[in-house]
């Protein structure tokens, strides 16, 4: 995956947590890292979804999981899944004693029901 459209190892992530979600006050399940830019949003299991909101919006295709001890990618372009790549600039993932769902305080006492798949 190393060279490829849509991978820039140099650009740090956005944050530790998705910016979307902060700002508007919600909450996450899981965190997806755009491999070329490093905006930080929220997963498809996530009620939001910024993760693939942002590749809709700015056509970059690749993401890599921002979960402690996971370095799978994904293209969204073409629905492939990488089981590693080029290392990212650091950090790898949002704190590992950040939880998830997260953020903490925010995560709703149901939220098992509210995830959408």
């Amino acid at each position: 995956m190393t060279g490829i459209d849509g991978v820039d190892p140099s650009v740090p992530p956005s944050g530790s947590g998705c910016g979307e979600c902060d700002a508007a006050g919600g909450w996450w399940f899981h965190l997806r890292r755009c491999a070329q830019c490093g905006h930080v949003g929220c997963c498809d299991s996530s009620p939001a979804k910024h993760a693939t909101a942002h590749y809709r919006e700015t056509g970059h295709p690749v993401v890599q999981s921002f979960e402690p001890g996971e370095t799978w990618y994904w293209n969204y372009a073409t629905d492939e899944l990488f089981e590693s790549g080029p290392d990212l600039a650091p950090p790898e993932s949002h704190p590992a004693g950040q939880p998830a769902p997260g953020p903490e305080g925010r995560v709703p006492a149901d939220w098992a029901k509210t995830l959408r798949g």
